[in-house]
């Protein structure tokens, strides 16, 4: 399979507010929006986050009325604490504080509109201790 793009999608009850959190709130670029379907780029080219409504008939029958559940995005940033305040000045609660991370990442996460978790990362150099423990021998 020669994969030329990645996209991720989930069901949801309310395709608009979906569509507004994440245009609105997280910023990203709508690429289609109808009633029933929203997309958005997920910052390059050929990576997209889609929203359908629950129930539609383009989802497989046996697949329709399906809960999401246990589904985490994660969004890289160029400054995580700054984004965590402005997501809490826009209002939205965050579900963990900005965190270092000693795998080289600072993150924090926030819950969307239909409780699906994303993981808003910056990287950070990686503690040396710990990739000296943890970087496979050449």
């Amino acid at each position: 399979m020669q994969v030329k793009g990645f996209g991720a999608g989930y069901l949801v009850d309310d395709v608009a507010a979906t569509t507004r959190f994440y245009a609105d709130v997280i910023g990203l670029a709508v690429t289609v929006e109808l009633d029933w379907f929203a997309s958005f780029n997920a910052g390059a080219p050929g990576y997209e986050i889609s929203f359908v409504q629950r129930g539609h008939e383009s989802v497989p029958a046996g697949y329709r009325a399906a809960e999401t559940a246990g589904v985490m995005f994660g969004l890289v940033v160029e400054d995580a604490a700054a984004e965590a305040k402005r997501l809490e000045a826009a209002g939205v609660e965050l579900v963990t504080p900005v965190v270092d991370e000693v795998y080289g990442q600072r993150h924090f996460y926030v819950a969307d509109p239909n409780g699906v978790l994303l993981d808003v990362i910056e990287m950070i150099p990686v503690d040396p201790e710990w990739a000296a423990a943890n970087t496979p021998a050449s």
